[in-house]
């Protein structure tokens, strides 16, 4: 793979900053990057028909276990709180005229316990519609994979966090940065007290064991809050608990308006929670969700105008999800594709077919993909008040 060249460049760094996992957390990779199956570009993608697919893939993405243990970016808590844009106000929209970035991360864990078949297929596919429809070059990209045997180019946290720098390092009006994630999403115990559920949502690097999780507080931090007026970050999400990943504090439904009481909707989803584990005879676990739905509920409403009041963003930031914070995401199978996480298969055939579509009108077509065949239901947020029927572009 080219490093990454041309207009706010991705420098090598330190040799030394760089590291392969090591100890128990990963043994020798169970496939080599020239076994893959790569998956052939196509017009008109569609979900399996004709042959029967192999053997149902696990749920994608899984749960790791939850913990508060995952190093903070910052010190001294992990969202840094400050005014920067009233909701409404008026700002430059990015025309997407300018430079272009783009930052794919594709992760399979081989040879961990929930390895994943698709996520690496996701980047290479993800890759060429950008490149054949949004004008994006590859030597503007990074890609980070764990197939790839060159340390600087494999997922671990480290180069994540280096890269998401990277992406929007001296962003200006009419940039247009994009960002894709495959792989597993999980949770950790809010310690800010941003979240009105008390969870953060995190993605999982390929040394999570070792290294920790990163979550959404920091990667708002480093890829939302340095954006200026009219630079747009494009971002997609294919993994679990992603609803929320980048901390973007407005929601819209399907239909493009804006959900005003997300705090109501994280309490209904909690009490039933309870009540579900009631009936199973899970009392602990009835106990903990009645007292997060009813923590929802009281405290929900001032948490949610505390985030749209001092975490909206300048730039356009758009988040594409594969689920919503409670869900997981699936890893599938699609005829004359391969192995594909749901959600990017669905974005790309919606965009495929029709690359001149709005925000919402994408959005309503991801979801009918999904429909009836998985239960995940994909999500989109801003970082600003945005109007959602306007044409979607990168």
């Amino acid at each position: 793979m080219p490093t990454p060249t041309g207009n706010g460049g991705y420098p090598p760094p330190p040799m030394n900053t760089f590291h392969t996992p090591t100890g128990p957390a990963y043994p020798p990779r169970l496939q080599s990057s020239a076994t893959m199956p790569m998956p052939t570009p196509s017009q008109n993608y569609h979900y399996q028909q004709g042959p029967p697919p192999p053997p149902p893939l696990p749920l994608r993405y899984g749960t790791a276990p939850m913990s508060n243990s995952s190093p903070l970016l910052f010190p001294g808590g992990n969202a840094q709180w400050g005014g920067v844009q009233h909701p409404g106000q008026h700002v430059q929209l990015s025309q997407c005229t300018g430079r272009k970035r783009a930052l794919l991360i594709g992760i399979n864990y081989f040879g961990h316990p929930r390895m994943l078949k698709g996520c690496i297929n996701d980047v290479h596919n993800m890759k060429r519609l950008i490149t054949d429809l949004f004008n994006f070059r590859e030597c503007d990209m990074v890609i980070l994979t764990d197939d790839n045997p060159n340390p600087r180019s494999q997922p671990t946290r480290a180069n994540i966090i280096r890269a998401m720098h990277w992406l929007v390092a001296n962003a200006r009006p009419n940039d247009s940065f994009f960002f894709h994630f495959s792989g597993h999403g999980s949770q950790v115990i809010d310690t800010s007290g941003d979240e009105i559920d008390g969870l953060d949502e995190t993605i999982l690097p390929m040394d999570y064991r070792t290294a920790g999780q990163i979550i959404d507080d920091d990667m708002n931090t480093i890829m939302v809050r340095p954006l200026p007026q009219g630079a747009r970050l494009t971002t997609v999400f294919d993994s679990c608990h992603s609803g929320t990943a980048l901390d973007l504090p407005f929601v819209y439904d399907h239909h493009g308006r804006l959900v005003q009481n997300q705090f109501a909707e994280v309490a209904t989803q909690s009490l039933t929670k309870a009540g579900a584990s009631y009936l199973s005879g899970d009392l602990l676990s009835a106990g903990r969700s009645v007292f997060s739905g009813l923590k929802a509920l009281v405290a929900g409403p001032k948490i949610q105008r505390r985030q749209e009041q001092l975490k909206c963003s300048l730039g356009d930031v758009i988040m594409f999800s594969g689920c919503d914070d409670t869900q997981t995401s699936a890893d599938t199978y699609a005829y004359a594709i391969g192995n594909t996480g749901a959600m990017s298969h669905a974005l790309i055939s919606v965009l495929r077919n029709n690359p001149r579509q709005t925000y919402i009108q994408v959005l309503q077509g991801i979801r009918r993909n999904l429909a009836g065949q998985y239960s995940q239901i994909p999500q989109l947020s801003t970082g600003r008040q945005m109007d959602m029927n306007q044409q979607f572009i990168m």
